[in-house]
């Protein structure tokens, strides 16, 4: 098992979580820790799984507390980089479909950068976000 491994980025007026090895009950507080980090720096998190092995259910609460959080302070919280394969919880809950996913990091600062949040925008709750890595794109 690889060491989990925990960076935050700044990107213009976003910042960039990104997550290395496996995001589970062991982790789940360490992992909070560095997404409440990010919020205290940031209104715009983008949280890149892209490296992410494994993550099971107490790690999705993790990211949902968080998006909740950063949602209703107007703010946004956008997935990256998440592979069916590893982190099928998103997929099993149907948050996939609710939570702003985006194939890359670059593609999610692109729309990062074209939304003003406002209180109730689709972008910020999800329903506008161009959706990828769903299990027929993925699975493989």
């Amino acid at each position: 098992m690889a060491e989990l491994r925990f960076s935050m980025e700044p990107h213009g007026a976003s910042v960039v979580v990104s997550v290395q090895g496996e995001l589970d009950v062991v982790s789940s507080q360490r992992f909070d820790d560095c997404l409440a980090e990010a919020a205290a720096t940031s209104d715009r998190i983008i949280l890149d799984l892209s490296s992410v092995d494994f993550m099971d259910t107490t790690a999705l609460a993790v990211i949902v507390g968080h998006w909740r959080r950063q949602v209703a302070a107007d703010g946004l919280f956008f997935l990256a980089g998440a592979r069916y394969r590893y982190v099928k919880a998103l997929w099993i809950t149907g948050l996939a479909d609710r939570l702003p996913r985006y194939d890359t990091v670059d593609e999610a600062l692109a729309a990062a950068r074209t939304v003003s949040p406002e209180p109730g925008a689709e972008a910020a709750s999800g329903h506008d976000a161009r959706k990828s890595g769903g299990p027929d794109a993925t699975a493989g």
